[in-house]
């Protein structure tokens, strides 16, 4: 004969339950997350600051813009000397010995800088404009030793450079045809033209940045900012954001080492913080494959901190064992 399954209150006879709402539960979840959520983001937010453009660099500070320009053409700024995955340049190819995957994946997203950043952009400009024609003519007919002579003496007096009415001077001398070009530059930038042309690539979205950010990385407008704002490396900038905002906490572990040796003012540093972390991670993927390590939680038992009342109610439990819920016993009777 087939015993009779026990109703529910016979079931859990012995165990102890609370009344639980699902609904209810979810709901207060999800109202008092938003509420939280708008009063964090009316404190907290991420801070509306205007994007910084070319257009912006090259109105605030002119002389900046064309004493970069002018060493994109002389191929002298980070961005020309740079190396992979931009060029054939090795000023920031960082390697650790034979280990150098930036090396190894090659150039990939080309960036001629003294073509994509000036010349290019002039040769669009000189449509319609005979003058600025003549002179990139005159510019590109010149062998590399008067290039050279022209940017050489055009750099030295931008030194001493002034700016009248949006346009930058300077002193009389041999630059060839640099002044036109690089007053023709200079008004594109500061119509917002070049913007539009370095961001030019296409294809239906123009999304990619890569260009207009090294062109203003290379001058010192960009790096002033980060500094003003404490963003730089030095500054624990990874972590930051503008204004007095909390930044990205998370990555305290990764901008950590760039302060301290080896790795502060290491020439590849990011490849060692790199490897470092991937290290460090492969531990905390192993931790429960390594002997010793694995033991250190029955070692400094901080669990049982943690779970404190299950192990006072586990002590209080009589030693015959856990509760078990009782069961129903069906009656018989003789025949």
């Amino acid at each position: 004969m087939r015993r009779a399954a026990p109703d529910q209150a016979t079931y859990y006879a012995g165990i102890r339950t609370v009344p639980y709402d699902l609904l209810k539960e979810v709901t207060y979840a999800l109202v008092g997350s938003l509420v939280l959520l708008i009063v964090l983001a009316a404190f907290l937010s991420s801070p509306d600051v205007s994007p910084e453009t070319i257009q912006s660099w090259a109105q605030k500070q002119p002389i900046d813009f064309v004493t970069t320009a002018t060493a994109e053409l002389a191929g002298t700024t980070p961005s020309a000397q740079y190396g992979a995955p931009y060029n054939a340049g090795s000023a920031s190819v960082q390697s650790l010995g034979f280990f150098s995957p930036q090396a190894w994946a090659g150039v990939h997203q080309p960036v001629d800088p003294a073509q994509d950043f000036v010349l290019q952009p002039l040769k669009a400009d000189a449509t319609g404009n005979d003058q600025l024609a003549a002179a990139l003519s005159t510019y590109n007919s010149a062998d590399a030793k008067q290039q050279g002579a022209w940017l050489d003496a055009y750099a030295k007096a931008l030194k001493d450079a002034k700016t009248d009415a949006g346009q930058v001077t300077v002193s009389a001398g041999d630059y060839g045809p640099l002044p036109v070009m690089m007053s023709a530059l200079l008004k594109s930038a500061r119509a917002g033209g070049l913007d539009g042309y370095l961001l030019s690539n296409g294809r239906f979205y123009q999304t990619d940045y890569t260009r207009p950010l090294l062109f203003m990385g290379d001058g010192s407008y960009l790096s002033g900012l980060a500094s003003d704002q404490h963003l730089v490396g030095n500054q624990w900038g990874v972590m930051n954001e503008t204004g007095s905002y909390p930044g990205q906490a998370w990555l305290w572990l990764y901008t950590f080492w760039y302060q301290i040796p080896p790795y502060a003012g290491a020439a590849n540093a990011d490849l060692l913080v790199v490897l470092t972390m991937a290290v460090l991670s492969l531990g905390l993927v192993f931790v429960p494959l390594i002997p010793g390590l694995r033991n250190v939680p029955r070692w400094v038992p901080i669990y049982r901190l943690i779970w404190r009342s299950y192990y006072a109610e586990e002590a209080s439990t009589p030693s015959g064992g856990p509760i078990t819920p009782a069961t129903s016993t069906p009656s018989t009777s003789a025949s």
